[in-house]
């Protein structure tokens, strides 16, 4: 039976672990022969540019054995009028797996029930799963746990802040989101995500949240499609800025993540991210070695 990866929610806490456990071993070395993808064929649609889920996903697929194939929208028949429902029909003749990166999580969602062939989300608007198994394998990397783990998510409640909250629930993690009052995060998923095994807090004061952290984490403030509110977002959020004096309301040991793009001097300075609490670049890896985890679980 087919199994797709629209969002973390998708998968239990055991499936998970053993995806981070299996990223650790790859990243180790063990198995680095071993081609488990050899014959098969991936799409990759995006209709959002991507530096790293581009690039990560083509080397993993090439390190495994298979073959990607990208496209932009404007080269496949859906930009002409053919239904979503037909082309995923289709290529589920052709291909083993479709990775997606788009706008609506409804597409991802329909490609997925018309789809005979896993269906990955490499981004949507709501949910950023690929980078939040990323995160927690940097988590375990660096600290030894996941579970009992503080993290604070300093500024906008959006898709990777979506996808921590789920992370939460499935994996026992206390999350404190500081955002200003309007940016929450969606209230669907937080309601679904404390229903789980985790702590989910939604704050103000991002010193307060900064204060019991093992982890901060911060993503831009404008994400992509949303440079229209540029100006009156960067006016909310200049009190959210991952700076040291941020830093110095927290642990001694705690460390600095973040999903890149970073807009130095906006959500970040340079400081913080090129500092020594920095584990940034060490979880832009990380998507590498977590997503050929994951490609090895779901295409058979």
């Amino acid at each position: 039976m087919k199994r797709d990866f629209l969002r973390l929610w998708d998968f239990t806490s055991e499936e998970i672990t053993g995806i981070i456990e299996r990223a650790l071993a790859l990243k180790s070395g063990v198995d680095a022969n071993l081609c488990p993808l050899i014959g098969k064929s991936l799409w990759l649609l995006f209709e959002k540019p991507s530096t790293r889920t581009r690039i990560s996903f083509e080397v993993g697929i090439y390190q495994l054995g298979g073959q990607s194939i990208y496209m932009k929208p404007s080269e496949i028949q859906i930009g002409r009028g053919e239904s979503t429902a037909d082309t995923a029909r289709v290529l589920s003749r052709y291909l083993d797996g479709i990775i997606i990166r788009t706008f609506e999580h409804s597409k991802l969602e329909e490609f997925a029930a018309n789809s005979d062939i896993p269906v990955i989300n490499g981004l949507s608007d709501l949910h950023h799963p690929c980078q939040v198994l990323a995160d927690l394998m940097t988590i375990k990397e660096k600290k030894g746990v996941i579970e009992g783990t503080r993290i604070a998510y300093i500024g906008d409640g959006n898709n990777v802040a979506n996808s921590l909250m789920e992370a939460a629930g499935r994996m026992g993690l206390s999350l404190s989101i500081a955002c200003p009052e309007g940016y929450e995060p969606d209230a669907v998923i937080l309601e679904q995500a404390r229903a789980g095994n985790g702590e989910i807090i939604i704050l103000r004061d991002p010193k307060e949240a900064a204060g019991r952290a093992d982890v901060i984490y911060t993503d831009v403030w404008v994400s992509m499609g949303q440079e229209g509110s540029a100006e009156t977002k960067r006016k909310k959020f200049s009190a959210y800025q991952v700076n040291a004096s941020l830093l110095a309301c927290a642990k001694k040991d705690v460390i600095v993540m973040h999903c890149l793009p970073a807009h130095r001097g906006e959500e970040i300075t340079d400081d913080v991210i090129d500092g020594p609490q920095s584990v940034v670049f060490d979880q832009a890896e990380n998507r590498l070695h977590s997503q050929k985890a994951l490609l090895e679980m779901l295409i058979r």
